[in-house]
């Protein structure tokens, strides 16, 4: 049955991608990490996009610019495979915030007015094209896509919705050749991620082929609206699942308390404990718990050297605009607060 909605998903992906200009591998992110680990995604994905820009190519081979291929290949190969080294190292659960916040942050582009905004900017250099393929190698090693980002670009060249897909379709299928490549070599291809890559592969490449005789027929208005509103909704699912794995897996916890005089902000992060504090007559303060162990030589022998010793004691220290302080809460046997000092 999951084989079924993936291939949906895909295939309605592959389709918004087709009229917009591309998107479906960060729109599909979170379908594909209800499935699969999300270290995984890249590569299911990196095997859908493949093949969904071969079909492209087949489909389209007469309106790539290949002056723009020359360019922008030479630096997105080395930084895919830096970005696909660093997937490796990363925790996962902040590679989701990260693309969460990336695909919100195209809501600015939603309302904008394409057209207009698209005629005034043509005239890119050339040389620019090897800063591009960087940045968007990087992304696409580390997510397994780049999605609309690098559009604006594209169009700068003053290229037809045709030409931009069939550009992109050849820049990026080497591309993520090369990153299936090392998502094996660093161990992040398993045959799960293999028969979901496929699913993906088949429904892309039917995308392609039905997106053929729409694509002629789509303004430059909405061949990107339809995109970058996807994109957004799909950056809000992913905040959603962030949340809700933190909660989970990191015992996070984040609520907010309003008083008179400010409020006060409190983050807990696996052992962590975070304070944001705002007080109109004194401003922000970051206070953040730690241990004994961790307070300056100075300020020990200041706590050792107090007439009276409780039970239990918790450190806080305290950054604010006037500088570095810390402070330390006495608690009796059973928690509750008996003495605090400000040093």
């Amino acid at each position: 049955m999951f084989y079924l909605i993936v291939f949906i998903c895909s295939f309605l992906a592959f389709g918004i991608s087709a009229i917009c200009g591309g998107g479906a591998g960060l729109m599909l992110i979170p379908v594909l990490n209800r499935f699969l680990p999300v270290v995984q995604v890249p590569a299911a994905l990196s095997i859908g996009t493949a093949s969904s820009s071969v079909s492209r190519i087949a489909i389209f081979y007469k309106d790539i610019n290949w002056k723009v291929v020359r360019y922008f290949l030479p630096t997105a190969l080395p930084a895919a495979w830096l970005g696909s080294w660093m997937l490796s190292y990363i925790n996962p659960i902040w590679i989701e915030l990260l693309m969460s916040i990336f695909l919100i942050s195209n809501l600015p582009q939603v309302f904008k007015n394409k057209k207009k905004d698209y005629e005034t900017e043509k005239g890119l250099k050339s040389w620019s094209l090897l800063i591009i393929g960087f940045f968007a190698g990087f992304i696409s090693g580390i997510t397994g896509a780049v999605g609309l980002l690098f559009n604006r670009f594209y169009l700068r060249f003053g290229m037809t919705n045709q030409q931009i897909v069939a550009t992109r379709a050849a820049n990026e299928v080497v591309l993520h050749i090369v990153k299936l490549i090392m998502y094996i070599y660093f161990g992040l291809f398993t045959l799960m991620v293999l028969k979901v890559g496929l699913v993906v592969a088949a429904a892309a490449i039917l995308s392609s082929y039905v997106m053929k005789k729409i694509l002629p027929k789509i303004s430059i208005k909405w061949f990107h609206q339809i995109g970058f509103s996807a994109m957004v909704i799909s950056g809000v699912i992913m905040l959603v699942g962030f949340f809700t794995k933190a909660q989970k897996d990191e015992n996070a916890s984040l609520y907010t308390t309003w008083e008179r005089k400010g409020f006060r902000s409190h983050l807990a992060w696996s052992e962590d404990n975070y304070t944001i504090e705002f007080k109109w007559s004194e401003g922000f303060e970051f206070e953040k718990v730690i241990t004994y162990d961790q307070l300056p030589e100075d300020k020990k022998r200041y706590v050792d050297s107090l007439p009276v010793q409780y039970k239990h004691r918790v450190f806080e220290i305290v950054k604010s605009f006037d500088g570095t302080s810390y402070e330390v809460y006495f608690l009796d046997e059973n928690g509750k607060l008996i003495k605090k000092l400000d040093f």
